[in-house]
């Protein structure tokens, strides 16, 4: 017996997942995911600390929770753990990480609030019409969701570096890696919002064939 994964943001149809995998929650995929969650907190704390202690922790958490969201992909297909619970925890994970650090960034001053609310209404559109859609239309790959996340990524990672390094470089390199990461932020809001566009066209398509089907 098998039971179908969610579907997660930039993937096909689910895979099946065998039952017994399904109900696997401790594993070492889910704690690197489970980590990553525990990250977020720190990474907000990391803004009410002053000085450099405060800005190289924030970057070096960031960093350490983008990297573990390959470490635990890593490990579930090295270790053939995979599970419902890793599958549905994921995304989850990303969009806390992100959205903290997006949201923080923009009430420190160092993200467009622009940018940051525009990335995020996003998020909330396709969650919720993956919800809406939930065994009834399988999302196809949206190449640019790929784009637009590494886009985010490497953004927010200038943002946290770029005043961490300011002290040791010079003042015009230091502005122009701010400025790399505020125009990294802008494309992403690009890619964001070009690829949404691309799952409500795939959504409608796929309603449209559902119902063909029906009829027949």
């Amino acid at each position: 017996m098998t039971i179908s994964a969610p579907i997660a943001e930039g993937a096909g149809a689910p895979e099946p997942v065998p039952e017994a995998e399904s109900l696997r929650v401790a594993s070492w995929p889910n704690a690197v995911t489970g980590l990553r969650i525990v990250m977020v907190p720190v990474l907000v704390g990391s803004f009410f600390i002053g000085g450099a202690v405060g800005l190289w922790l924030g970057f070096a958490v960031f960093a350490a929770a983008a990297l573990s969201d390959y470490f635990d992909g890593w490990l579930a297909r090295r270790l053939d753990q995979h599970s419902l619970l890793g599958r549905i925890l994921d995304p989850i994970a990303d969009k806390l990480l992100v959205a903290a650090a997006l949201v923080m960034l923009a009430t420190n001053g160092r993200a467009a609030v622009i940018a940051v609310v525009a990335i995020l209404l996003r998020e909330f559109l396709i969650s919720g019409l993956r919800e809406a859609l939930a065994g009834k239309v399988a999302l196809p790959v949206q190449p640019l969701a790929k784009w637009k996340t590494a886009a985010q990524m490497v953004a927010i990672a200038l943002l946290l570096l770029a005043p961490a390094v300011a002290p040791w470089l010079p003042e015009a390199a230091g502005a122009g890696l701010a400025s790399a990461g505020e125009g990294l932020l802008w494309l992403a809001v690009v890619l964001t919002w070009a690829s949404a566009i691309g799952y409500v066209r795939a959504s409608v398509r796929g309603l449209r064939e559902s119902g063909a089907k029906r009829e027949d």
